[in-house]
């Protein structure tokens, strides 16, 4: 087994940087896998353009210095926001314990009051609603990109591989994406501690995209449609677990986390999808930018 090496931070502005997908028939979901994921189908989508990563924590400092916006998990009657915290052993997995709402947490305190967000400049943000995301994608001149963008993104132009690389979770033993390692929710075999890592510290995917699978979900701009909810567990917290922001519409998020397992949840697929109520904010909801057409045009 094969981890990475620390990678170098990767310059926050990449998610000023845009890579075009080209308009043509893409495949939405997956008949194979989770039953939300039913039924795979072929979509024509325009061209568009998706941001080479998420939105770290420093692009979203920027955001907040210039605009004065409050986050829902800050502003809520009761600020804080989920928090994952691993069990001491082995849990029953069909109750997601190792949920916590915690006073306080929010973006640039991830785990609550004490935390920081000093050393992870260049982590995806979190601890974001989808209105907090949209507003960002405003102000910078963007939007979210819908599910079957963010799934043609994702594919990387390999139109019915599981993965996003291709067939294999782990080709050659080497680990492609944030994703757990161990036992979850009790044992991490990576270190310490499991949780966001540094944007770009795995490999791109084919088309020069970043993370796009685990790390943290990404918001995307699409409703969910009835059965796009999975079973209790690992992707989302209990809506109680999340703070109470008063926004219950369902909205699928894509991509997978840190805390995606391979004896568990196995949602680090361009095809899964996760829906979660629009108020949501916890420690591995992010979100990356999209565009109409090609930049610059």
């Amino acid at each position: 087994m094969r981890w990475p090496a620390p990678a170098a931070p990767r310059c926050s502005r990449m998610a000023d940087h845009f890579v075009t997908i080209a308009s043509g028939r893409y495949q939405r979901g997956s008949d194979r896998h989770y039953p939300e994921e039913r039924p795979a189908v072929t979509m024509r989508l325009p061209g568009f353009a998706l941001a080479v990563t998420p939105v770290s924590n420093a692009d979203f400092a920027r955001f907040v210095s210039a605009t004065g916006h409050v986050t829902q998990a800050e502003s809520a009657g009761r600020p804080g926001s989920a928090v994952f915290l691993p069990t001491d052993g082995p849990v029953d997995l069909t109750t997601p314990c190792w949920w916590h709402f915690v006073d306080g947490a929010c973006w640039h305190a991830p785990e609550g009051p004490g935390s920081s967000i000093n050393h992870r400049q260049d982590h995806p943000v979190v601890h974001v609603a989808q209105a907090d995301a949209q507003a960002y994608a405003r102000w910078a001149d963007a939007r979210l990109p819908s599910e079957a963008e963010w799934e043609a993104g994702a594919r990387a132009g390999l139109a019915d591989a599981d993965y996003a690389w291709g067939d294999e979770l782990m080709p050659d033993g080497r680990l492609m994406a944030n994703i757990w390692t161990g036992s979850f929710p009790w044992y991490f075999a990576r270190g310490a501690r499991a949780g966001t890592s540094a944007i770009g510290s795995f490999p791109a995917i084919g088309n020069g995209l970043y993370d796009m699978i685990g790390n943290v979900w990404e918001w995307t701009s699409t409703p969910a449609r009835p059965g796009a909810t999975p079973e209790r567990g690992c992707c989302a917290p209990d809506a109680g677990d999340a703070g109470d922001a008063g926004d219950d519409r369902l909205i699928i998020t894509k991509g997978g986390s840190f805390l995606c397992a391979a004896e568990y949840c196995q949602r680090y697929r361009p095809a899964a999808r996760i829906a979660v109520t629009a108020s949501m904010t916890s420690a591995h909801i992010g979100f990356r930018l999209a565009r109409d057409g090609q930049p610059g045009d």
